[in-house]
């Protein structure tokens, strides 16, 4: 595994734990609907891995900061539809909310991995 994809990883882990963690307050906490919860939890980890992931993970390909924001934010909502889709369906299934939204954002991650790390993080040669 190369460092930059084990790097990926980390800061993944902690976006998935952050998203998880924001999905199940408003769900149980606050009582929303899934694809609410979802929605709350996928805008803190996407603030959590975009700074992490520009700091540390993709360190070495900096672009302009907005430029690479804005991709990295429509990736990650390409992301969430992705997500939507396999969270809902996996509910008609009749899986638990919170094990559907863990595998929903585990079926992505390797896409967005590679989105990024090949659009979103990519600089362009002078």
């Amino acid at each position: 595994m190369s460092d930059q994809f084990a790097r990926f990883v980390v800061v993944g882990a902690s976006g998935y734990a952050l998203n998880l963690a924001v999905y199940s307050l408003f769900l149980k906490g606050f009582g929303v609907h899934y694809t609410v919860a979802a929605a709350f939890g996928f805008v803190a980890a996407v603030a959590n891995n975009y700074t992490w992931h520009r700091l540390w993970t993709f360190r070495d390909q900096r672009g302009h900061l907005v430029h690479q924001a804005g991709k990295f934010l429509l990736v990650c909502l390409a992301a969430l539809g992705g997500n939507l889709v396999v969270l809902s369906g996996l509910v008609a299934l009749g899986v638990g909310e919170i094990p559907a939204q863990a595998l929903a954002v585990a079926v992505l991650a390797p896409l967005t991995f590679l989105a990024n790390k090949f659009w979103s993080f990519r600089v362009a040669l002078a």
